[in-house]
């Protein structure tokens, strides 16, 4: 990394300071990583990270694929490798514990085991849990051993988002009327889409509208609204599922009315994955994990113009600015951010930007909803009562 680069804005000179700092005062933090060839991997990256993060350094991993887990010990230049992961957390006691596996059947006992070995931070792949009642279990652990969790939600960390929450509150798109996301809408559209990508889409939503506070939503298989007899199990170890159309609405805590929808097949590679917030005077949008993150375009969405509409970037210095950030791209991919984040929680006793309670958060709207399929449709608050994965419920 080009730590010069970073120096073009304060933001950015005083982590690069920090970095430095820490490397030279301070022994390093530990971390052990957590993967699974062929069931999730290590990940986005998961694993690397901590190769560009100075305070930190990689002890251990562990992989029960022998082939992999080969593979990775040269990747990381590290000697020491286990099969099994509880063994690797019993006998190094990293500081920091990496979850990397997309697969996330394996994420809650992962969790569980590294707050027992005694870490003091765990960082994970996306999506957080099966359900709620898995997100219950880890956030209440959490708590009681005083465990800094963070999850890989990267555009969370971008440096944009702050300005675009200013952009709203001085009314640069004037009064904020909804909040529309999309996700991929590729092979996986409908429910795998919600669950894989939409997650991403939700955090986003929380952050701008505030907590959800209701869900009315259906969920579709080839038009018809699915029953009982479509439910299988989901790909990357979500469990139950069903459905290849979603479309949602939720009630947020600001008053804005937020949407989510998805269709297999619909989408196209140069659109679709995203967040619009949509104004009286115009529209911001954010694309997701792409660079600029965020563009505005003015102007009344709903009063056509024989005009050409223009989108400006925005960047971490305001519209239109070029981005004086010019790592910001890495910082971002590569979870660097989210990495010093995750530090400055744990040596502050805070909590990460997106931490365990936005996770569960993400989780709840997801689970909403299932919850308001399976009541016909109903309108379903929050917190929700069903903390099992709805659909095993559906038909009771």
């Amino acid at each position: 990394m080009n730590r010069r680069n970073l120096l073009t804005s304060s933001a950015a000179a005083s982590l690069a300071l920090a970095m430095r700092t820490k490397a030279a005062t301070a022994s390093a933090y530990h971390v052990a990583i957590i993967g699974h060839t062929g069931r999730g991997n290590y990940g986005h990256g998961i694993d690397t990270m901590w190769l560009h993060i100075p305070q930190t350094q990689i002890v251990a991993v562990a992989d029960p694929d022998a082939t992999g887990l080969a593979t990775e010990l040269k990747k990381l230049k590290i000697d020491k490798g286990y099969v099994d992961y509880h063994k690797m957390l019993a006998e190094v006691k990293p500081d920091i514990v990496a979850i990397g596996p997309r697969h996330i059947d394996q994420h809650r006992d992962m969790t569980l085991a590294a707050i027992e070995a005694g870490a003091r931070g765990i960082y994970m792949e996306k999506p957080f849990c099966r359900s709620l009642e898995e997100a219950d279990e880890i956030a209440a652990a959490c708590a009681q051993n005083k465990v800094k969790l963070a999850i890989a939600h990267r555009n969370r960390y971008h440096p944009v988002l702050p300005v675009v929450t200013r952009l709203l509150k001085d009314g640069a798109i004037g009064r904020v009327l909804e909040i529309r996301s999309r996700g991929k809408e590729d092979t996986r559209g409908g429910s795998l889409d919600l669950w894989v990508l939409g997650c991403h889409l939700f955090n986003l939503i929380h952050y701008f509208a505030g907590d959800p506070k209701a869900c009315t939503a259906s969920v579709l298989q080839d038009g018809r609204p699915i029953t009982k007899a479509d439910i299988k199990e989901g790909d990357e170890g979500i469990g139950p599922l069903a459905g290849n159309e979603v479309h949602a609405r939720f009630e947020t805590a600001s008053g804005t009315p937020c949407f989510f929808d998805s269709i297999q097949n619909a989408g196209t590679k140069t659109a679709g994955f995203g967040v619009q917030i949509i104004g009286t005077e115009g529209i911001i949008d954010l694309r997701i994990d792409k660079e600029p993150l965020a563009q505005i375009t003015t102007g009344s969405p709903f009063n056509p113009t024989d005009r050409p509409r223009t989108w400006v970037p925005i960047s971490s210095a305001g519209i239109g600015i070029p981005e004086p950030i010019k790592d910001i791209r890495p910082m971002v991919a590569e979870h660097l951010y989210p990495g010093h984040d995750l530090i400055k929680a744990i040596e502050s006793d805070g909590q990460a930007l997106c931490n365990v309670e936005a996770a569960r958060t993400t989780i709840e709207m997801i689970s909403a909803v299932f919850e308001s399929h399976r009541l016909g449709g109903q309108r379903i608050p929050f917190p929700l009562q069903t903390r099992v994965n709805p659909l095993t419920l559906l038909g009771k």
